[in-house]
């Protein structure tokens, strides 16, 4: 039993009494202060995972996208997380009549603005992710 002890680190001293166990051996210790490298180092990932985050959250409050429809009729532009920041309407569609068919074109520029948006902020999430890009893991919020 006392040579296993002495694989992991732990140094024993006889006395009278017979053996008693104290602290770590040198190569214990080596191996523990090895580990808390390790453990910095993995902090210090983690440190700079997080700044790469929040630099792409403030990259993605700052994107903008266009969306079309009927043919560039209209354009909707939207920033950040879906903030409408423009909307142009060909002079055609303002006549009496045509309301139903603007507001549906509306919608629609909106939609493809959205999923432009949408894309762009999943490429900059990605990037920011890096290797852990599309991993689930628990108790962390899925990025993209």
């Amino acid at each position: 039993m006392l040579n296993r002890l002495h694989r992991f680190g732990i140094k024993s001293i006889r006395n009278k009494f017979g053996y008693y166990f104290s602290g770590l051996s040198e190569a214990g210790g080596s191996a523990y202060l090895e580990g808390m490298k390790d453990l910095n180092a993995l902090m210090q990932q983690a440190q700079a995972m997080q700044q790469k985050l929040q630099d792409a959250q403030a990259k993605m409050a700052e994107t903008t996208a266009s969306g079309t429809s009927g043919g560039g009729l209209v354009t909707v532009a939207l920033k950040g997380a879906g903030e409408i920041t423009g909307v142009t309407i060909d002079d055609s569609l303002l006549v009496s009549g045509e309301g139903e068919i603007l507001a549906d074109l509306i919608v629609a520029a909106h939609a493809d603005a959205k999923r432009k948006l949408d894309e762009a902020n999943s490429a900059l999430m990605r990037e920011a992710a890096g290797p852990m890009a599309g991993m689930n893991i628990p108790g962390m919020p899925k990025l993209f």
